[in-house]
């Protein structure tokens, strides 16, 4: 059975794609502000308070999206600029540990976290239709576009920003 789209004018599917991707670039925009608030529920005394083991504190949550956003800035470049992409996997629990992500000082977590998102907003604005085409290689995942970048990345911080409020509430919880 045909997509609903698939009986739509050619034009009227564009609009739709630009759409849901300007939506999306808007998501990822928002991304810091929303993990910001987030981080400003945490009490000074829960920053480095892990809900269980194996899980991150509020202050290795952010560290994390730190490299990760560092990272993302970097792939979605490689997907556009390079000939034949091949984008880098990294074991995210590895680089806490051997980092050290608690002995990491939080504010230029954050500013590492604004600037890659703020430069690579600004790519992404700019980016021509050619550009969301292109796909790649990912050591971990296999095939990835930057179409698939953008939905991977536009809810990354939403999804740290509700890891810290659950790790708050947990740590409400067990407070009593």
């Amino acid at each position: 059975m045909p997509r609903p789209s698939e009986n739509l004018p050619a034009e009227v599917t564009e609009v739709q794609v630009k759409t849901e991707r300007d939506e999306l670039i808007a998501q990822y925009e928002a991304g810091p502000a929303r993990l910001k608030a987030a981080l400003a529920t945490v009490p000074p005394e829960a920053m480095r308070w892990r809900p269980a083991e194996g899980e991150w504190s509020a202050h290795e949550i952010v560290v994390h999206c730190a490299d990760s956003e560092s990272n993302a800035a970097l792939r979605i470049r490689y997907l556009v600029a390079e000939a034949d992409p091949v984008v880098m996997g990294y074991d995210q629990e590895a680089w806490a540990r051997a980092l050290d992500y608690h002995a990491h000082p939080l504010e230029p977590a954050l500013l590492a976290v604004e600037s890659a998102r703020a430069n690579t907003a600004a790519l992404l604005h700019r980016l021509p239709e050619a550009a969301w085409a292109k796909v790649g290689r990912h050591t971990q995942s296999g095939t990835y576009s930057a179409k698939r970048w953008l939905e991977i990345y536009a809810v990354h911080l939403e999804e740290h920003a509700r890891q810290i409020e659950a790790n708050v509430a947990a740590w409400r919880s067990r407070k009593g």
